[in-house]
């Protein structure tokens, strides 16, 4: 199959163009950067076979060539987005005209051209839901949407499900909840578990907000029952995909220093954040039955293998006693 990834240069985004590759599938990638295995529109292309693209998806003009140049396209995964709620704020200009405009023209694309797409979505549109998260609840009940940021990945749901009605269009819509590991770099805005991680290995102070609830989804395992989904595409699905165990913000913290080995004078303790979801207890039932979803690691095993990696990134050393001790 010849798929496109856009955000193709993001955590989840570079692991589905490794994986896809592996999987033996023709792989296009886009992002906003200048890549080393970039096609050039008006040059000669260094490489024979280059595999990624420049492009905005909010510039219709660049996205429509992309079509034009590689296409016919059997899937497209739209995971370009701006992405995080203090993002979000910080920069609500972008959010809005990329995640919201981009992917307005990538329906249009879809409208025109037939192929299936799997819109990334996140578990921020369920607000601050108290009991447990299942895929119709936001259809069921009027959800208070907390930031921008949730407010352009629910107007994406609509987008989506307006264009299937009026023109016929398949898609299936990813909900991601807290994700982290190997492959994903550290930036401010990216998950807290990275930024823990970060801190923890540069000896860098860390806030933990008491009071809120998540599971941890380990990257990799993400990024299998994500590639999964052209093997049973079912359009109009709604997925979560999110970890099968409970834990408190602390508890990472606890998990990020008994990894590292990190100093815990460096961690200092609020109550709550305001608008952010206090607990987030997910039903992934239906990612397990339809695409095969696992959780391989616990939390302890998922943060080790992932501060290893990343100290070899950052080239920092761990402790002798922070290195041994996963499956």
């Amino acid at each position: 199959m010849k798929i496109l990834v856009t955000g193709g240069l993001g955590t989840v985004g570079k692991g589905l163009v490794r994986e896809f590759r592996e999987r033996g599938h023709q792989v296009f990638s886009l992002d906003l950067h200048h890549q080393h295995d970039q096609y050039a529109f008006s040059l000669r292309n260094d490489m024979e076979h280059p595999g990624y693209v420049r492009c905005d998806i909010a510039e219709f003009r660049q996205l429509e060539r992309v079509f034009d140049t590689f296409g016919p396209f059997d899937y497209v995964y739209n995971c370009a987005a701006e992405f995080g709620r203090w993002n979000g704020e910080d920069y609500y200009e972008q959010l809005w005209r990329t995640n919201v405009v981009g992917t307005k023209h990538l329906i249009r694309l879809q409208e025109e051209r037939g192929f299936r797409m799997v819109h990334f979505s996140s578990s921020e549109v369920y607000g601050d839901w108290p009991d447990l998260m299942v895929e119709t609840v936001p259809d069921e009940y009027a959800i208070r949407q907390m930031n921008d940021y949730a407010m352009t990945k629910w107007t994406n749901e609509m987008q989506v499900r307006n264009s299937a009605e009026l023109f016929g269009t398949q898609t299936v819509v990813i909900r991601l909840f807290n994700t982290y590991g190997p492959g994903e770099y550290y930036a401010p805005y990216r998950s807290v578990n990275c930024r823990f991680l970060y801190c923890a290995l540069h000896g860098l102070p860390w806030v933990v907000f008491r009071g809120h609830k998540r599971t941890s989804t380990y990257l990799q395992d993400t990024v299998n029952t994500l590639c999964n989904v052209v093997d049973n595409f079912k359009p109009g699905e709604v997925y979560n995909i999110g970890g099968d165990c409970m834990h408190t913000i602390e508890e990472l913290s606890d998990a990020v220093l008994e990894a590292t080995g990190a100093d815990p004078a460096l961690v200092s303790y609020r109550d709550s954040e305001v608008l952010t979801t206090r607990v987030k207890r997910l039903d992934a039932g239906k990612c397990v039955r339809d695409l095969g979803h696992r959780n391989t690691y616990s939390l302890a095993e998922g943060i080790r293998l992932t501060a290893r990696w990343m100290a070899r990134e950052y080239g920092v050393s761990l402790p002798a006693e922070a290195v041994g001790g996963t499956r």
